[in-house]
């Protein structure tokens, strides 16, 4: 591949490591804080996946291929979803324009604004750039860190999970600046999916904080509490402290907020998360009176509420907040912006309720005081001999899709690239870090990010598993080349 074509996801680790160290100016807090009785906060997904489709087997964007397909099955919305993902940079203006205060998360995967870059959608790219470096729309945008290759992170390998991380930020500064990427305090994993198995997890969160993370969203029922009781109803509208105890007794932790409920993008589309704070009062963090924050993302393009219903569901929302007797008894917040606030009332993680993945207090049960690797595998064995429903693989934002079973297809070749990719690399990049920029090193990891792409597991067996095979056949022919 030619090394110009290539996205921008490797080369300054170092860099962008040191940049995000460094002490951060936090968002800005309300005027009135105090007269705040609840809020809420809304993120859009948005993801389009890189596909082996195009003229002579090239990659290409799905959103490409839609394009280019138009009759078949929904193609016909890609026209549709390509305004979704730049819509906001005309909604946003004209609220604040009429006296509103909307606020919104975004989450784009790396895949999708690489695709938008492939196609020369500068028209989306520049949208884009608005919503992340216009002074108006700092305090109102906050931009979610993600897996630039949209990865189920409970099924990826380990060492790569930091490798996901580390190419969006990559590619987020490269077409939005420093500057922007500073401000990415929050992430938002892909499928709403959290590792359970200890040693994944712990590697998953510490690899967040070493990239500058301040905070991950998780899936209301991919949590529990230290003694293995789901979260409470007021738990679910207050930070938590997501603790991550590794196989070796290691810990890690940071802060959540919880997206509460299902799946279903009415709760967004529709802007429940907004006439649900409305009827919310304060309520008792750590002895401090707070005002809870119900938090819920949905994917910003897919399906008909999303497309068509959204942005006029967003209006009415903020327009009936605005024009409220008292306009600051229910607001909308970003997630950084509500940490902030409750950072400024005196409260910080350590005052956070501790909480862990689902199903872990059954295994720290079953373990005993005395973990390691081999100990924490033989318990995980000995929970699923006795209950065949018992999984170390993760939830996420669906409980009747597994992103493991059935798909040996997909994993084995997924592993044994991976396992490829570190054999062949790791020594180098060790010798020499500057490996990570060359054209060999970034063109074989961008197959590997591709590859633990969770669409080929979505949709089932036929063309995405294909898909996956061939990224896999071209990731090894790259390393043998190599």
């Amino acid at each position: 591949m030619n090394p110009e074509v290539l996205p921008p996801i490797a080369g300054r680790e170092s860099a962008l490591r040191a940049l995000l160290a460094q002490p951060r100016e936090p968002p800005r807090t309300p005027a009135r804080p105090e007269a705040i009785r609840s809020a809420f906060a809304c993120a859009l997904h948005m993801h389009q996946p890189t596909i082996p489709a195009g003229a002579a087997g090239a990659l290409i964007s799905h959103l490409q291929w839609m394009v280019e397909h138009p009759g078949e099955g929904d193609n016909h919305n890609a026209g549709p979803f390509a305004h979704c993902y730049r819509r906001l940079a005309d909604i946003l203006p004209a609220l604040v324009a009429e006296g509103c205060e909307p606020r919104i998360m975004l989450d784009y995967s790396g895949t999708l604004l690489w695709g938008f870059e492939q196609m020369g959608r500068h028209d989306i790219l520049e949208a884009l750039r608005f919503l992340a470096c216009d002074p108006a729309m700092q305090p109102r945008v906050e931009w979610l860190g993600s897996f630039w290759g949209h990865a189920v992170a409970p099924s990826t390998p380990i060492p790569d999970l930091i490798l996901q991380i580390q190419a969006w930020q990559h590619h987020f500064a490269a077409l939005f600046g420093d500057g922007a990427l500073r401000r990415v305090r929050g992430f938002s994993p892909p499928e709403m999916a959290l590792p359970n198995h200890p040693d994944t997890l712990h590697a998953f969160v510490s690899a967040l904080r070493a990239c500058g993370y301040r905070w991950l969203l998780v899936q209301e029922h991919s949590v529990e509490n230290p003694d293995g009781s789901p979260l409470s109803r007021e738990q679910t509208l207050v930070p938590n402290r997501l603790v991550a105890r590794s196989s070796c007794g290691e810990e890690a932790a940071i802060t959540v907020l919880v997206k509460t409920q299902g799946s279903d993008t009415k709760l967004v589309g529709q802007m429940q998360p907004c006439y649900e704070a409305l009827g919310l009062g304060r309520q008792t963090l750590a002895g401090r009176v707070i005002p809870p924050l119900v938090s819920q993302i949905a994917d910003g393009e897919n399906g008909g509420v999303m497309m068509n219903e959204f942005p006029e569901a967003f209006r009415q929302a903020h327009r009936r907040l605005a024009a409220a007797a008292a306009p600051e008894a229910t607001v909308a917040l970003n997630g950084s912006e509500y940490l902030a606030l409750l950072a400024a009332a005196g409260l910080g993680e350590a005052d956070f309720a501790p909480i862990q993945a689902v199903r872990q207090q059954r295994l720290w049960q079953q373990l005993g005081a005395s973990p390691s690797p081999a100990a924490v595998e033989a318990a995980i064995a000995a929970l699923q001999a006795a209950d065949p429903g018992f999984s170390m693989d993760g939830a996420s934002w669906t409980n009747n899709l597994s992103w493991v079973e059935g798909y040996a297809n997909v994993l084995a070749p997924l592993q044994q690239l991976s396992a490829a990719f570190h054999r062949h690399f790791d020594p180098l990049v060790a010798a020499d870090p500057a490996v990570t920029a060359t054209p060999a090193y970034r063109e074989a990891l961008l197959h590997l990010l591709l590859l633990e792409t969770s669409c080929f597991r979505y949709w089932g067996q036929g063309t995405w598993t294909d898909y996956a095979r061939e990224l896999h056949r071209r990731g090894m022919a790259l390393l043998q080349d190599a």
